[in-house]
Parts: C-alpha cells; sequence; structure tokens
C-alpha cells in the first residue's frame, strides 16, 4: 500500500513507518519536521502542520494514497483547552476533509482508552461495556474522544475507518511513560497512590506497530468487520503497576518509592495544582493532576477480543524479555547522562 502516517516521526508513528518499510510498503510521513533517519530506510518526509486550514494543498498531498494512518496528536495532562482543540480536534477534522476529497479509501486512527475513562475502576472492559463518559478531568482525553467519533462517524462505503486504543504504550525510546517515572524517581518525588494493588495495561510499541497495519489490511477487504469501530490493544493480561514501577526503579538502581498517599488526598493534591498552575505564573506541568491521580489509583485494563476476532491483532512480545531490553535501553541512557554531566 501507498501510506500516509501523520506524526510519523514520534513514538508510536515511527514504530509504524518502520514496520511498514520493512514490509515494502511505500510510506509518506506527514509531520511538523522532518526524519533524515527514516527517510534513510525509505520513507518520504512531508513537513506540514495540520492545523492549517489549506484544504487543497493537503488535498493534493493525500493524493494516490491508499491508507492514512493518524497517529499526530497533543498528548498530555496539562496545557489550554484551546491548544488540544487545535491539535486534535481542528487537525483531525483538516485530515478527514482532505483525504475525502482526495478519495483515500480509508484512516486508521491512533486513539486511546482514556476517551472513555471515568475515573472508575475498569477490569477487563470490552469495547461494548464502556461509552464515553459526560465529564472528563483532563483535555486530551476529551479531545481525543471529540476526534475518535468524528473519524468513526465519518465511515461509510469508499471510505472506511477504524481507531485504535493503545494503552501506555511502553518501549525502548519511549519519551513518555518511563522518562516521567525515572524522572520523579530521581528526584525522589515518586509517590505510590492508593493500596497499589491496581492493575492496568500495556502496549508494547511493537505491538502497538503492529496493530495499526494489521487494522489496515482488514479494512481493504470486501467486507472489513474493523469498518466503524474502535478498539483495545494491549499486550494482553494486565500487570500490577505499582510493583512494576517497583521493578523498574530496582532494575535500574534507581530509589525505591517510600511514601504513599490515599486516592482521595492525592485527588485533592490535584484540584489544588490545576488551581495554582491556571491562576499563577508557574512554569512546567503540576506535580498532580486530577487526572492523573485517578489513572494512579485505579484499575484500568482492558479486552482485546475483538481486535483478535476482527483483524488478527495478537500480542507476540514476551513481557519479561521486553521489560530487559526497556531496562537496558534506560540503563545506557542513564549511564551517558552521568558521563555528560
Amino acid at each position: 500500500m501507498k501510506a500516509i502516517v501523520t506524526g510519523g516521526g514520534g513514538f508510536i508513528g515511527q514504530a509504524i513507518v518502520r514496520q511498514l518499510l520493512a514490509q515494502s510498503h511505500d510510506v509518506v510521513i506527514l509531520a511538523r519536521n522532518r526524519y533524515p533517519s527514516l527517510e534513510q530506510d525509505g520513507a518520504t518526509s512531508i513537513v506540514w502542520d495540520l492545523s492549517q486550514p489549506d484544504l487543497a494543498s493537503l488535498t493534493d498531498i493525500l493524493a494516490g494514497a491508499d491508507t492514512v494512518f493518524h497517529v499526530a496528536a497533543l498528548a498530555g495532562f496539562w496545557g489550554t483547552r484551546d491548544a488540544f482543540i487545535t491539535g486534535n480536534v481542528t487537525a483531525t477534522q483538516h485530515l478527514l476533509n482532505a483525504a475525502q476529497a482526495a478519495a483515500v479509501p480509508q484512516m486508521v486512527f491512533t486513539s486511546s482508552p482514556s476517551v472513555v475513562f471515568d475515573g472508575q475502576h475498569a477490569g477487563g472492559m470490552t469495547e461494548d461495556q464502556v461509552s464515553y463518559p459526560s465529564v472528563y478531568y483532563a483535555h486530551y482525553p476529551e479531545t481525543k474522544a471529540i476526534a475518535e467519533r468524528m473519524v468513526l462517524n465519518a465511515n461509510r462505503v469508499g471510505f472506511v475507518t477504524c481507531a485504535l486504543r493503545p494503552h501506555l504504550v511502553w518501549g525502548p525510546g519511549d519519551p513518555h511513560l518511563f522518562p516521567r517515572i525515572i524522572q520523579r524517581a530521581q528526584r525522589r518525588r515518586l509517590i505510590r497512590v492508593g493500596s497499589g494493588t491496581n492493575l492496568v495495561s500495556l502496549t508494547h510499541i511493537d505491538h502497538a506497530a503492529d496493530a495499526h497495519i494489521r487494522a489496515a489490511e482488514a479494512l481493504r477487504t470486501p467486507s472489513p468487520a474493523p469498518a466503524g469501530k474502535a478498539y483495545f490493544i494491549t499486550d494482553g493480561e494486565p500487570v500490577a503497576l505499582w510493583p512494576f514501577i517497583d521493578r523498574l526503579l530496582a532494575a535500574l538502581a534507581l530509589p525505591p518509592i517510600q511514601r504513599e498517599v490515599s486516592p482521595v488526598t492525592a485527588y485533592r493534591v490535584g484540584a489544588l495544582c490545576e488551581t495554582l498552575w491556571k491562576w499563577l505564573p508557574l512554569s512546567g506541568e503540576p506535580p498532580m493532576t486530577r487526572f492523573v491521580a485517578k489513572e494512579l489509583a485505579s484499575s484500568h485494563w482492558y479486552n482485546i477480543n475483538a481486535a483478535k476476532k476482527d483483524f488478527g491483532y495478537q500480542p507476540f512480545r514476551n513481557q519479561d524479555e521486553a521489560f530487559e531490553e526497556v531496562v537496558s535501553h534506560f540503563r545506557n541512557q542513564l549511564a551517558t547522562e552521568r558521563t555528560q554531566r
């Protein structure tokens, strides 16, 4: 296929690009920057800001593509609502308009389970057992939910769409999950929220990329099962969140967690931090928010049988081996940082 990958230089986007290239597909990266290493591997980079309302130019870029993987997004748990609307909603609408104008036959949208996270425990839930909540605790899940619905509602004959919801994506090169944990641990600011027994789903980066390509291939069939649907993507079995973090810290010889707060206290601290960061000239992100407090204290793991059934998704990485691979990556990174000091 000829594939367009928005956000193709990001963590998930880059993994999708590399797997597509390994399978000899034609790949065009649509992003705000160029990525020479991916270009050397065979990808083409086009610098583009999806918030630009230039339908004609974007339509020309997408012309001839078989599949659009819409991975680009503004992620994070802090920032203005306007910024998240622009990065996640406006950009998606522009891409949908151009894809349909260019007669692109299909789109796979990278979503998140946070679009259906209501702050309560979720254990082994299927896609049919959850719905979009009426209240969101952060702008990211709210705007991703809006974008996901836009993509799924655009599904029709001649333009089939689906959405994938990989949960807590991890692996070598992870710029989000593990670096946050490591940074907090180094500063001795990592605090356990709740009893520490909550279970969560993880998704290895190889699994996330593989799921996208399998979904795209399924959409190309005469009667595509994934059309108009959203799917949870995980590593399969959940992990106990805090023992997993303890294991990571021990493997990297980082200070262990020694403090614990209740979910109620964490939520109240998060609400206070949000207020202070909103009204005072404080830089960076708050150390706690209501959304993060809920995420850290609750169980949220999901059933992937629908993805297995509809497009043959199957986790294939051994988690212990993958864990050691990640530890080796960050151990080398920490050693390099110490050398440079």
